[in-house]
Formats: structure tokens, C-alpha cells, sequence
């Protein structure tokens, strides 16, 4: 990218070290001014001590203001007069050019605070309307485990790096959910964003790293928290998958029912339990497919006559 700033350290001190030199300055400002004001009538000079006190006074307080504190995975982005001045990201007590500004773009969404988080963080978007590879409405929502790997990128590349990261996400939610069908098609494809959960979250995962790769932003796992088709035709929706179901279920019951009938005509051939002529064998397969593929139990009927 054009213009892009790259990432670098800040230029820090140890903190302790300079609490003690600060509280130097202070106490010695204040030591001066003092023994200037005792003085100041028997010794001319000793007006100039008491200039040179307050300075190191007031010096030292500002000194004061470039004390920092970072926990584990925190970070500090500086600006020094509009310049990036470098990024802190190391945990501890440090002290920094009091002149620099902490920016975090996102502290209006985080909080007050101008640390940049750097722990993975949870992203649950909105359910959202979109259409499948069939052109049918359903409603989708990702949940997006993600954290800030480049301070430098999420502050000056994008103007707000939680707001640019929940609109990538919902962009790339459009993009592949429009490349499959909501179940499996009858076309024979395998894959379906029900079906395929673990393919279709690698392609989503890929395609929010793609477009967040700008804003420093590594996405360690995307995945589909609620699918659901849109309520106007998921009663018709219901109804296709029932028909489906009952269809699948028939087809079992007659294969099974056709395989049962010829074993049983089978063994009465092979043992010779009894002969029987074409005619007879269309009766008894019409009267074995009946019992064995009705809804219904069949009642018996016995036939007290000639066969």
C-alpha cells in the first residue's frame, strides 16, 4: 500500500529509573526556590535561583506525564506532533517523550482507554439476509475470533479498525454464502453451507484474512453461528425437506420390501414347499409388497378354501 507506515518500537526508558530522576528534579527545583527566597534580600544573585527552581519544578512535572503502565498483550501507539512516533507493546513500567499522544481510534467502541488490546477477541455480527447459490433467502451470522498483530496498521491504514473489521465480515459473509446452496442440492454437489461447516468456515476464515490483512488483523477462526432460512419460505422450505425425507424413506421400504419377496419366493422354489404358477406368483407378490410397504398394519384373512 501507498504510504503504508511500518511498525517500529518506541523509544522508552526504564521507568524506574526515571521516577527517580524526575523526583531529583522536582525536590531539587523545590530545594532551589527555597534557599532563593531565604536569600533573595541579602543576595541579588539568588532572584536567578528562584527562576531556575520554579523551571525545574514545572519541568519536572512534565516530566511526569511520560510515565506509562502495560499489562501483557497491551500496546500503546505515540504520535509526536502528528508524526507516528512508534508503538509499545512490551508489559511493564516505562517512561516515553511526555509530548506523545496515545491514539486508539477504537476507544469510543472500547472504552476510554487509549491501550490497544492485543488479546483474541470475539466478533458476533448481526443476523443478516442473503441469498444462497439457489437464489433462496436465508438468514446467516458469523462469529469471528480475531487479534491485532500490527499496531501501526490498525491505527493509520483505517479509520476504525472494529467498525472495518464488522463490515469485512459481513462482506465476506455475501460473497460465500452465494457460492452454495443452504443444504445439498439436487444436483449431487456435497457441499452446502449446512453440510460442509468445516469447509465453508476455512473459506470464510480466508476471505476476512484477505480483506483485514490492511488493518493488521489476523483472524484466528470464523464460523457460522445461526443459519436459518428467511422466515417467508421456511414453512415451504419445511415442506420440500419433509417431501424429501418421505421420499428417501419410501424408496428404503420398497428396495427392502422387493428384496424380501424375492428370497421368500426363492426359498419356496428351492425347498419346495409349494408350486406355483406365474399367476399365483403376481398374487402373492402384489399381496407381499402391499403389507410390507403399507402405512398400516394388515389385518389377516384367512382362506379356509382352495388356495
Amino acid at each position: 500500500m501507498e504510504h503504508e507506515i511500518a511498525e517500529r518500537p518506541a523509544r522508552e526508558k526504564n521507568g524506574w529509573v526515571m521516577l527517580f530522576v524526575v523526583l531529583l528534579v522536582i525536590i531539587g527545583g523545590l530545594a532551589l526556590f527555597c534557599v532563593g527566597a531565604v536569600y533573595v534580600n541579602d543576595v541579588p544573585g539568588f532572584a536567578y535561583g528562584m527562576v531556575a527552581g520554579m523551571l525545574l519544578f514545572v519541568i519536572g512535572l512534565i516530566l511526569l506525564c511520560g510515565f506509562k503502565t502495560l499489562q501483557p498483550n497491551e500496546a500503546y501507539v505515540f504520535t509526536l506532533f502528528g508524526k507516528y512516533y512508534g508503538s509499545l507493546k512490551r508489559e511493564g513500567f516505562f517512561w516515553v517523550n511526555p509530548f506523545c499522544a496515545a491514539v486508539n481510534p477504537a476507544r469510543s467502541t472500547m472504552g476510554s482507554a487509549k491501550k490497544l488490546s492485543l488479546k483474541a477477541m470475539t466478533l458476533n455480527n448481526e443476523k443478516q439476509k442473503v441469498n444462497d447459490e439457489e437464489g433462496n433467502p436465508i438468514e446467516i451470522s458469523v462469529v469471528v475470533i480475531w487479534r491485532i498483530v500490527n499496531t501501526a496498521r490498525a491505527v493509520f491504514n483505517v479509520d476504525n479498525y472494529m467498525a472495518y473489521l464488522s463490515t469485512q465480515c459481513d462482506a465476506a459473509i455475501r460473497q460465500v454464502a452465494r457460492q452454495y446452496p443452504y443444504d445439498v442440492s439436487t444436483n449431487g454437489d456435497e457441499k452446502s453451507l449446512r453440510g460442509s461447516a468445516q469447509e465453508v468456515a476455512d473459506i470464510l476464515k480466508g476471505e476476512i484474512q484477505t480483506r483485514t490483512e490492511m488493518a493488521g488483523i489476523e483472524i484466528l477462526e470464523a464460523r457460522i453461528s445461526h443459519l436459518a432460512y428467511a422466515p417467508e419460505i421456511a414453512a415451504a422450505m419445511l415442506q420440500r425437506q419433509q417431501a424429501s425425507a418421505i421420499i428417501a424413506a419410501r424408496q428404503k421400504i420398497v428396495e427392502g420390501a422387493v428384496s424380501m419377496v424375492k428370497m421368500a419366493l426363492d426359498k419356496l422354489s428351492d425347498e419346495h414347499i409349494v408350486e406355483l404358477d406365474d399367476e399365483k406368483k403376481a398374487q402373492m407378490v402384489s399381496n407381499l409388497l402391499v403389507v410390507l410397504c403399507g402405512n398400516k398394519d394388515a389385518q389377516p384373512v384367512v382362506n379356509s378354501g382352495s388356495v
